[in-house]
């Protein structure tokens, strides 16, 4: 790719299913936070954590550098929003911190197959073929796009992309963008529950 691609980690959802913040889920040592971090450092320029205004002196989160959301009320689309604000001539590959499964290949492979024309290049779901809109890079020209479809009162991300001109790929892991959201989701996955 031409242009700068920037990582932003989706790390300031509510946890109101998990009970506990998932972006500080420990994982062999490390905070699922961290590892999402240091994957997307090897495929991105820079990599930033999207947080909620509340979240901004949160230790683990004030170990990189961060993009505080400016909207309110729609859910992760404020952080994707936020980073096209933020720096409106780059590329954005955007991850969700509670994908317990997601590796090196994966990103490696999405950035690899990322299109040129298109506004966003995603995984279709192993699962039902759908867009995976938190495993997905949102090319700079994506703001206008994404903007349109907020005003229009659409503010979920996999229905973006599907009445979009999207890149669908298919996952190189089928398991690698299953997420956690509940304890019994944690229990079945790689995590461990932070003590």
């Amino acid at each position: 790719m031409s242009r700068a691609l920037h990582g932003l980690v989706l790390a300031g959802g509510q946890s109101s299913r998990m009970g506990q913040d998932k972006a500080l889920l420990v994982r062999e040592g490390q905070s699922q936070l961290s590892y999402i971090a240091a994957l997307l450092e090897g495929v991105t320029d820079r990599v930033f954590v999207s947080t909620r205004p509340d979240q901004q002196g949160d230790p683990e989160r004030s170990r990189f550098e961060n993009i505080v959301d400016r909207y309110d009320g729609i859910g992760p689309v404020a952080g994707i929003l936020s980073a096209l604000d933020e720096y409106p001539d780059a590329d954005w590959l955007v991850v969700a911190c509670d994908l317990p499964n997601i590796d090196e290949q994966t990103l490696e492979f999405l950035v690899e197959h990322c299109s040129e024309q298109q506004p966003f290049t995603a995984y279709s779901s192993s699962h039902d073929g759908l867009p995976e809109p938190l495993c997905a890079i949102y090319r700079a020209e994506s703001d206008s796009v994404v903007r349109r479809f907020v005003e229009d009162g659409i503010v979920c991300p996999r229905k973006m992309l599907i009445n979009s001109d999207t890149r669908l790929l298919e996952q190189p892991n089928p398991v690698s963008l299953d997420n956690v959201n509940t304890p019994d989701d944690l229990e079945a996955s790689v995590l461990e529950a932070a003590s």
